[in-house]
Parts: structure tokens; C-alpha cells; sequence
């Protein structure tokens, strides 16, 4: 089972400790915003799980990827417990690229791979479109 600890250090703020060991603060508070909310990891999760396949994908697609920029926005209920209720995930690549395997590529992520995708899918669609910049 994997585990994380959080330690509460005043007010809502919070320095949490995954098994990785790495300290990650958060707060709570969106108006001292002292370090990023629960909600605003949960978008970087889901960036960075994407990410990790396409990289690892068009890689072994032997596509010439140079750079890779993934912006993920989301809508929230206005109700408690505003949970997300609308997710986009706009991939910005970069290289000399074949755009069918692009797709494919992202299709697999967000279908197959990307276990937080898999997890905020069951309360919020999420749409995607992508970019290709030629060098």
C-alpha cells in the first residue's frame, strides 16, 4: 500500500510527505495562497501523469519530440464539496512530428495509461486538443 503523511503547520497550511519522501507544502487557503491548494495538485497530477506517457510513448514511437507543454484547466461544482466537473488538457508539443502518431499517442494516454485521468473521469469529462510547432 502506498502511503503519504500530512502534518498540519498553522492555520491551512500543511506540508505533506509522500513515500517518495519528498515534502510537498500545501495551503488550503486561497486567499493567503502560501503554496498550491488540494484541487490545484489534482490538475498538476493529471498534467504530469499525461505528460509522462506522451514523452514516454512518442518515444518509443521514435518521434522527434523537442518540447512538450501541457496546460489543464477545470470547471468546479459551485456547491460543496466542488468537486471538478470539467477538465481540458491542451498539449503544446514541439518537434518534427507525425500527427497521427501525436493522437494516437494521447489517446492511449488518456484511455489506457494515465491512472489520475482513469480517476477524475468517474465525477468530470475531460476534453483534449493538442499543437504541433514545427522547429
Amino acid at each position: 500500500m502506498h502511503t503519504a503523511r500530512i502534518k498540519w503547520v498553522g492555520q491551512e497550511q500543511f506540508l505533506a510527505q509522500p513515500q517518495s519522501g519528498h515534502l510537498i507544502p500545501i495551503d488550503s487557503d486561497r486567499n493567503s495562497n502560501g503554496a498550491p491548494g488540494p484541487m490545484e495538485l489534482l490538475l498538476v497530477a493529471l498534467g504530469s501523469c499525461t505528460a509522462t506517457d506522451v514523452v514516454a510513448i512518442l518515444a518509443k514511437k521514435r518521434q522527434d519530440l523537442q518540447g512538450l507543454e501541457i496546460e489543464v484547466a477545470g470547471e468546479r461544482a459551485a456547491d460543496p464539496p466542488m468537486i471538478w466537473t470539467r477538465l481540458e488538457i491542451v498539449y503544446k508539443l514541439r518537434g518534427n512530428l507525425d500527427e497521427e502518431a501525436v493522437k494516437h499517442t494521447i489517446q492511449l494516454s488518456e484511455e489506457k495509461y494515465c491512472s489520475v485521468a482513469a480517476m477524475l473521469r468517474r465525477s468530470a469529462p475531460i476534453t483534449f486538443r493538442y499543437e504541433i510547432q514545427r522547429p
